[in-house]
């Protein structure tokens, strides 16, 4: 689904769309995937893409189809993605790199307010 970019991120292609709930999700079997790949198994931590000109921590949930990053409203417009449902090609922060963005701990999970 990703794969290796730069020093600091994997790139990949998803489809963006809305999402109803008030956090950014993708399909929890894929994320759970992508977490014990590329984040050393912590599976609660967020995984956190760039996706247009945003960094968006991304939770799993069941609601969401595969190969596909859910995105609240005002996510949506911070990455100014445009027409959505779209294909997009999306940075996955490595886990060193999500942790300097987001001040994230990866040994407990806990981020800033509302992740």
């Amino acid at each position: 689904m990703f794969e290796p970019f730069s020093s600091g991120y994997y790139l990949g292609r998803l489809y963006v769309e809305p999402y109803e709930g008030d956090r950014a999700v993708m399909h929890r079997a894929e994320h759970e995937q992508v977490n014990r790949q590329l984040y050393d198994g912590q599976s609660e931590s967020p995984l956190v893409m760039k996706i247009g000109s945003a960094h968006v921590p991304v939770h799993g949930a069941e609601d969401v189809p595969g190969r596909t990053v859910g995105l609240p409203e005002s996510a949506l417009e911070a990455t100014g993605v445009d027409n959505p449902p779209t294909l997009r090609e999306v940075l996955l922060a490595k886990a060193d790199r999500a942790t300097q963005l987001l001040g994230i701990d990866p040994a407990d999970g806990d981020g800033p307010a509302g992740f």
